[in-house]
């Protein structure tokens, strides 16, 4: 295929937006990796930009000798995978039914969907809800009330839809029930789409604080994000306790580390996902 001039021009252009767009993204992220494989002294120079100086790894065994930071680690997974896995299932509950034609007040159902992506109710009350059903201090606070995200739910819909009826035709007439169907039918069908919503999923459990802010006072139900909050905002509140080991490391070299410590987790996953992100979210959104 022959490129015009204008399209070569506009590729180029894309090529160079795009990629001014990575770098915003790519170089905080390694000038956060040099700071945390430094020495004290060019971190307290102020001579770090993208690469380590006096590199040593006493940040990170600061960072890991400290229990509260295995405590977090262990709650943020448990809450990424748990509520990853009852958010798909409820996503999936509630997308194949939408998604048949012969379901009565579909039109209305969605609309009460797409009015909870716009309006919700409130901080306040929402913290009210969770305390009156009792899961103030909770690991599921920080799942339950954000079981379920509209717009992934649509995702899955949609790409449901674009599924052919002859496929679904044929399974009843084999006296395939609806559960049958949707899984031998629906769900292999939609490897792309359940991936990239769980990835979505994942990542908004792992990431999320502002819960657990509201929600939880325990420290050792604390996840990795508030954890990294408090030690990112003061450096006390992480209890660590420094000692001759670690007399040359300072605040801002911890905070580096921690930084790395938890993002790095959550990175190995998307290697696995990231061929399906692209597919899943266009076959997703071409049918409404």
């Amino acid at each position: 295929m022959i490129r015009t001039r204008g399209e070569t021009v506009f590729s180029y252009i894309n090529v160079f937006i795009l990629s001014l767009i990575s770098l915003s993204m790519i170089l905080p992220f390694i000038h956060v990796a040099a700071k945390a494989f430094s020495s004290e002294a060019h971190v307290l120079a102020k001579d770090i930009l993208l690469w380590p100086k006096g590199i040593t790894t006493i940040s990170f065994e600061y960072v890991l000798s400290n229990k509260q930071f295995y405590y977090s680690f262990g709650n943020s997974v448990f809450i990424a995978i748990v509520g990853t896995i009852i958010s798909m299932a409820l996503t999936v509950l509630a997308a194949y039914p939408l998604s048949r034609k012969g379901l009565p007040y579909t039109r209305f159902m969605m609309l009460l969907f797409v009015i909870t992506m716009f309006f919700n109710g409130g901080l306040i009350p929402t913290y009210l809800v969770v305390k009156q059903v009792g899961l103030l201090n909770s690991l599921w606070s920080l799942i339950l009330p954000t079981a379920l995200a509209p717009f992934n739910m649509i995702l899955i819909r949609n790409f449901f839809m674009g599924v052919p009826d002859s496929l679904e035709e044929s399974a009843r007439m084999d006296g395939a029930s609806n559960l049958r169907i949707l899984t031998s039918i629906y769900l292999p069908l939609s490897v792309p789409a359940l991936a990239t919503v769980g990835m979505f999923y994942a990542v908004g459990y792992w990431n999320a604080f502002f819960q657990a802010m509201m929600y939880i006072t325990d420290r050792q139900l604390m996840p990795l994000q508030m954890f990294l909050l408090q030690l990112v905002t003061d450096e006390k509140s992480a209890d660590l306790v420094v000692n001759d080991v670690f007399r040359e490391v300072t605040p801002e070299t911890i905070r580096a580390a921690a930084i790395l410590c938890a993002v790095v987790p959550i990175l190995f996953v998307y290697p696995f996902i990231q061929r399906y992100f692209v597919k899943g979210v266009m076959l997703g959104a071409v049918k409404g």
